[in-house]
Order: C-alpha cells, then sequence, then structure tokens
C-alpha cells in the first residue's frame, strides 16, 4: 500500500482509515482510493479498480462512494450503491483489504502513522511491514506473493476473501472471462484449504457458493479439476454437496465420467462413515427423531448424489459391454 497527499498541517484532520498497522489521516476534500499510483490511496490488490472508491469530507462529516469499481465497495458488509455517510467504527471492504474509519478528536495527536507498504508472511501469514528484513511475529524471512490479509481474525477474513472472490467469479463467468475466472477460483480454493487447514469450518452458504461457481468454472473451460475438488472438499469435511451442486457435476461427468464416478464413489465412502459414526454415539430414543430443514436437505442432497452415481455406473457397464457386442455383430 501506497500513501500519496499533502502534509498533514495543510488542513484539519478529524478523521482517519485504520489499516493493520497503519493509519491513515483524511483531510478536507476528497481521498481516491484505487490500484493506480495517482490515487491518494493505493491497494496493490487484483481485486481493487484503478480509480475505486472516493472518501469526501466536508463540514457535514465524511461519506464514500463507489466510483464505477468492478466488484464494488462494501460498508459493514453490505454492498453500496450510493455515497454513504461514515460513522465512528464502520467497517469499509475494498478488494479484499478491511478498513476500520475512526473519528478523532481535533486537540489530540492527528500525524497519520503509515509504514508504507505491507507484505504477507509465508509463515505465520500476518502482515508486516516491506522495510524489515523478517517478520517481527515468527522471524521467518520467506514471503508469499498473496495480498496482503487485514484484521485480527485470519479466518474470519478468509471467508470474507471467499464470499467476494464468489461473487467476482460468478460476474467473470457469466461475462465468459475464462482466464479471470480460472485465477479466481484458483485463489479462493487457497483460502477454503487455509480456513479448513487452521481447523475451523466453512460454513454451508459460503461452501455452497463456491462450489457453485467451481463445478460452473468446470463446465465453461472443460477442466474437470474443479468439479473434482468440490467433491473431495465435501468429502474431506463430511458434508453432502447442495442439490444444485449434483445437477452440474451431472454435466461435467458426460465427458469426464470415469473421474467424477470415482470421485463421488470416494465422496459417498466418506460421508456414509462418518454419519455412521455419529449414529453409533447418540443415545437410544423411543421418540421418532424430526429432522431439520437443513438435515431435510442433505438427506435429499444424497439421494440425488447416490441417484447420480447409479446412473453413471449404469453407463460405465454399457460402455464396457458395446466393444463386446460389436464384436459379435454379423458381417454382410
Amino acid at each position: 500500500m501506497r500513501v500519496r497527499g499533502g502534509t498533514e498541517k495543510e488542513k484539519l484532520v478529524r478523521y482517519r482509515l485504520r489499516f493493520v498497522l497503519q493509519e491513515l489521516d483524511l483531510p478536507q476534500g476528497g481521498t481516491i482510493i484505487g490500484r493506480s499510483l495517482d490515487c491518494h490511496l493505493t491497494l496493490e490488490d487484483p481485486l481493487v479498480s484503478r480509480r475505486h472508491a472516493r472518501i469526501v469530507v466536508d463540514d457535514s462529516g465524511a461519506r464514500i462512494e463507489d466510483m464505477g469499481s468492478r466488484n464494488g465497495v462494501r460498508v459493514n458488509g453490505a454492498v453500496i450503491r450510493d455515497p454513504v455517510s461514515l460513522r465512528n467504527g464502520d467497517r469499509v471492504r475494498i478488494g479484499t483489504q478491511d478498513f476500520v474509519f475512526c473519528c478523532v478528536d481535533p486537540a489530540g495527536n492527528t500525524h497519520s502513522r503509515t509504514t508504507g507498504q505491507l507484505r504477507l508472511c509465508a509463515n505465520c501469514r500476518l502482515p508486516y511491514p516491506r522495510e524489515l528484513l523478517a517478520c517481527p511475529s515468527c522471524e521467518a524471512t520467506e514471503q508469499t506473493d498473496d495480498d496482503t490479509l487485514t484484521g485480527s481474525d485470519r479466518v474470519t477474513a478468509h471467508v470474507w476473501n471467499l464470499q467476494l472472490m464468489i461473487e467476482s467469479l460468478e460476474r467473470a463467468l457469466r461475462m465468459a472471462r475464462i482466464e479471470d475466472a480460472e485465477r479466481i477460483v484458483q485463489r479462493a480454493i487457497v483460502q477454503a484449504e487455509e480456513v479448513i487447514g487452521a481447523g475451523s469450518s466453512l460454513d454451508a452458504e459460503t461452501l455452497g457458493g463456491l462450489s457453485v461457481q467451481a463445478v460452473a468454472m468446470s463446465l465453461a473451460s472443460g477442466d474437470p479439476a474443479w468439479a473434482h475438488w468440490v467433491l473431495d472438499i465435501h468429502g474431506r469435511t463430511g458434508r453432502i454437496p447442495p442439490i444444485d451442486v449434483t445437477e452440474q457435476l451431472a454435466g461435467v461427468a458426460t465427458q469426464h465420467r470415469t473421474l467424477i464416478c470415482d470421485a463421488i464413489d470416494e465422496l459417498l465412502r466418506r460421508v456414509e462413515a462418518s454419519h455412521d459414526a455419529a449414529a453409533g454415539e447418540r443415545p437410544a430414543s423411543d421418540e421418532p427423531a424430526v429432522p431439520a430443514a437443513s438435515e431435510t436437505d442433505e438427506i435429499e442432497g444424497l439421494v440425488r448424489l447416490r441417484a447420480l452415481r447409479r446412473t453413471l455406473h449404469e453407463a460405465e457397464a454399457l460402455a464396457a459391454v458395446a466393444p463386446k457386442a460389436a464384436r459379435h455383430l454379423p458381417t454382410a
């Protein structure tokens, strides 16, 4: 991240943006945020547009507006359509970066504390100033090319990033921008794996949304790897894919039947083993269990997945028999 602008003494500063290890003073007038070096605040993030957003400070307060960015601006998790007034403590999301808007006492310390660009430690995944030779948290010297993740809760940051990437992936696929979509889905899968690798779990909505777009990516590109990952991640987490994902998988299987069939077999083996283990731990009860809505959806998803597996196995059997039948056709 780079900061460009005048000195702190030029105008009275009443507001700041807090960004991980930095605080940026917001002077009277407009502060443009984007990927371009011409912006007052430059973010090195591929999900940030060249001129992404503008924060305007005047006598009535501070407000933020989207400057026609591709991926939008979020304030407290909601995408803004029109200029929005900012209040103390508001969280602003631009690209994959989180900022906190702060009101400061005009009589207090108004100097910005900037540390230039940040890099991300490849070992502990915490950001630190590029001027340092090693990470101050773990003393590692290896950096990653990933963009800086912000916020004290890294898992929460990953989930936020995933939600934004899912929206971007859907948009890229809708516009048939396959190369862009491929880059986004690769980054999204890395984020998802890091959440799970940290011992946390993805909520069903986020995993389901990513799964839908990943399988759509396989359909658009002809590469079954994304669909295979969806089946694998559900198997490793003991979950059943949503019904719409299973319906998409049928399309992928028309070109990659054996690969998808084997992956579904492995998923069902894992899920059924997990369910059997969970059932053995439940206390016996005379009352019939009433499934929750989520359990009903899971049961329906399991039925659909088993039906798809049966269809694929039948197709495999027919394909194996067809060459033998052809050899026995009578000749003229």
